[in-house]
């Protein structure tokens, strides 16, 4: 586990790294796609979204939420993701909606910095973000001796 100090310009910038946003984002959409189609179905998009738990917890304690509304909550999701209503979510849609929302995370954090503690092998966005912001910072020299 390591800790990675943050503010919306390590996620702006990782956004605006066009080659290495879109090369994560493929990757991601990849893992999500199944079956291979080349595009992520209803219950492929809510797969991801559940390990998310969006509104699952409370403080770290599970809390029961009527499945009706853990319904809703993952369509409306999908068909924001679904931009053109063809009932499934190309990899420009994924990638467009990425970046809304990682853009919205940036804004939101603003030029505030944040401590955030990440698993050494999460591999999602924000911890992407903080590998291409600390992969630009130049190397501190060793301190070891002869």
């Amino acid at each position: 586990m390591g800790v990675v100090i943050i503010d919306g310009s390590t996620i702006r910038d990782f956004v605006n790294d066009e080659a290495q946003f879109n090369k994560s984002v493929d990757e991601a959409f990849t893992k999500l796609d199944l079956n291979n189609d080349g595009v992520l179905s209803r219950s492929e998009l809510r797969k991801a979204f559940e390990t998310l738990r969006l509104i699952e917890t409370h403080f770290g304690v599970d809390v029961a939420t009527a499945p009706e509304e853990l319904t809703n909550l993952y369509d409306s999701i999908f068909d924001k993701f679904d931009c053109d209503q063809s009932g499934s979510v190309d990899l420009e849609e994924y990638r467009s909606e990425l970046k809304k929302i990682m853009l919205a995370i940036a804004d939101g954090l603003g030029s505030s910095p944040i401590q955030m503690a990440l698993e050494d092998d999460d591999q999602g966005f924000i911890k992407q973000a903080a590998d291409l912001e600390a992969s630009k910072l130049p190397q501190q020299p060793s301190s070891a001796g002869p």
